[in-house]
């Protein structure tokens, strides 16, 4: 399928998303908001796709916010809609998605570009990244989930601070803080994507699935996450992919999962 805003690619298992703006430095719209869930709906449907990787086009952001002229004249009602909409079609869809995908921050991520990197399973980060959430100069706060997830990854206090100076943090800053894993040159940021989702390719997709399912549990109100990773857990005793893993186990060679 062919998108205005982004590129989609796939290529031995790995599916790459690009957000394709760079003369509006990736800003998210309507639009780039809209393309990206039809992007990642049709890699995570995808049986040859067992990896996902979002970046931005060029070197200089990944994501620099979102674009500030479709919602500055919006009221309280549609504000409310905007980041309702917007976290289901895009942000929650991301952390619920049961195929790995990953966050390569090129540059800026900043706003809503943030946000999106922070809904991703979890981000790598070229050496010159900077990251924040800059809403409150604006007179709003983070609507696309900022400030749950910020906390969950850095902790209260950081997150607190962050929100509130609507300051920026470099790549090595993050890294510190646990937001980032990896951080290395930009020229090599992709590679190390590759290198990353070929191991996670190594193993059951039906597994990491459940274990994406599981782990996420544990952050939402009202959800047992004990009881979701009882449960997962149990459901795999029935799949293919078990039976191939512990088999290659005991028979001391490497498996090779069918994938269900």
């Amino acid at each position: 399928m062919n998108y205005d805003n982004i590129l989609s690619e796939s290529s031995n298992g790995i599916a790459t998303i690009t957000i394709n703006r760079s003369k509006k430095l990736n800003a998210l719209n309507k639009q780039t908001i809209e393309e990206l869930h039809d992007a990642l709906d049709a890699a995570n449907n995808d049986r040859d796709v067992k990896v996902i990787i979002i970046t931005g086009n060029g070197e200089k952001a990944f994501v620099a916010g979102a674009d500030i002229s479709e919602f500055a004249d919006f009221d309280v009602k549609e504000g409310e809609k905007l980041a309702a909409k917007g976290q289901e079609l895009l942000f929650d869809f991301v952390e619920n998605l049961g195929t790995p995908v990953i966050a390569a921050v090129n540059g800026f991520a900043l706003g809503g570009g943030l946000e999106l990197a922070m809904s991703c399973h979890f981000r790598i980060a070229s050496t010159n990244a900077k990251m924040g959430l800059p809403e409150v100069s604006l007179g709003v706060i983070p609507g696309y989930g900022g400030t749950q997830r910020l906390p969950q990854l850095v902790g209260k206090g950081r997150a607190m601070e962050m929100i509130m100076t609507a300051g920026m943090i470099d790549a090595n800053q993050a890294l510190n803080y646990g937001l980032v894993n990896h951080v290395t040159e930009l020229d090599e940021l992709l590679p190390l994507a590759e290198k990353i989702s070929s191991k996670i390719m190594r193993n059951s997709s039906v597994a990491i699935k459940a274990a994406i399912k599981s782990v996420n549990s544990n952050f939402k109100d009202g959800v047992d996450g004990y009881k979701t990773e009882i449960k997962q857990f149990g459901k795999c005793f029935g799949t293919a992919d078990f039976k191939e893993g512990t088999s290659a186990f005991l028979e001391k060679r490497k498996a090779d999962f069918p994938g269900a």
